[in-house]
């Protein structure tokens, strides 16, 4: 039992003594390490020992960092990605709201420079309504009157007559198309002055003359102009553009077909003219009464 005490105070002296020693050689090494450049020769070849270890070390770490900083960016780029559809829907709505609103500036500059080669009190006009009834040709404008519409009142776009007047409300009017059916008028070739009658089909795109001698000289291309006539509008409005002549030996009359040269389905603004003006220069006339 003694003995056995005695080495375990044995063996604790002589780890210290070992303890000692190790803190002395590092005390030294740390200085020669400091004051020289001797040490460099032991730390690269450990570098190369010590490395992986400090890597493998370090990794839960950075893998943790690497997944946080993933799960980051997949948020910011699904919140960017909705940022910037919703950016995209807005500015198409935007873009959108421009196209439209620079055809309604053309469309209206149009009318405009068709006011200024008027010798006639015009006033603009929106249209507000369509007739629903399809063997029906009306629209109702924003006029009535309160602003001195009156019936039969010429109503055209930039580009040529589009109807009349029939019925005015206080606040707005009805104006029947020169496509109805119902709706005929006087007009005449502007090449030759050749009259005749232009009726409404029904469609949106076609006329037709009336009880045209199968002798006329009238060929597609043919702007029609009112003739004034019928008093029912002024004249010098450009109505329709011939499309078509067909000469059928079985009957005594042309069939003439023709486009209208206002762009009927498509205008948004027209110009209401006052009745007994007509146009300042020469080259077109219009008419049509139901």
């Amino acid at each position: 039992m003694e003995a056995t005490i005695a080495s375990l105070f044995s063996d604790s002296s002589s780890s210290g003594y070992r303890l000692l020693a190790a803190l002395a050689l590092a005390a030294v090494l740390m200085l020669v390490d400091h004051r020289t450049d001797y040490g460099q020769w032991i730390r690269t070849p450990a570098g190369y020992i010590t490395g992986p270890i400090q890597y493998l070390a370090y990794l839960p770490v950075a893998s943790a960092d690497w997944v946080a900083e993933q799960s980051r960016s997949l948020a910011d780029l699904r919140e960017e990605n909705s940022r910037l559809a919703r950016q995209a829907i807005v500015l198409e709505h935007k873009a959108q709201r421009l196209a439209v609103l620079e055809a309604e500036n053309t469309r209206l500059r149009e009318l405009l420079d068709s006011s200024d080669r008027i010798e006639a009190r015009v006033r603009v006009a929106e249209i507000i309504g369509i007739e629903p009834d399809p063997n029906r040709h009306e629209v109702l404008i924003n006029l009535g009157q309160n602003d001195e519409v009156s019936n039969g009142q010429a109503v055209l776009d930039a580009h040529g007559l589009m109807g009349q007047v029939v019925n005015v409300g206080p606040l707005t009017s009805r104006v029947l198309l020169i496509t109805d059916a119902t709706h005929a008028g006087s007009v005449k070739v502007n090449r030759n002055g050749v009259r005749s009658i232009l009726a409404g089909t029904g469609h949106p795109d076609r006329l037709e003359l009336l009880y045209l001698p199968d002798t006329a000289d009238v060929k597609p291309g043919d702007l029609l102009v009112s003739t004034g006539l019928g008093r029912r509008f002024p004249a010098g409005y450009p109505v329709a553009e011939v499309t078509q002549v067909e000469a059928d030996p079985s009957r005594p009359f042309l069939q003439v077909r023709a486009r209208p040269t206002a762009r009927i389905d498509r205008a948004s603004h027209v110009l209401l003219v006052s009745q007994g003006q007509s146009l300042s220069a020469p080259a077109a006339d219009a008419e049509a009464a139901p």
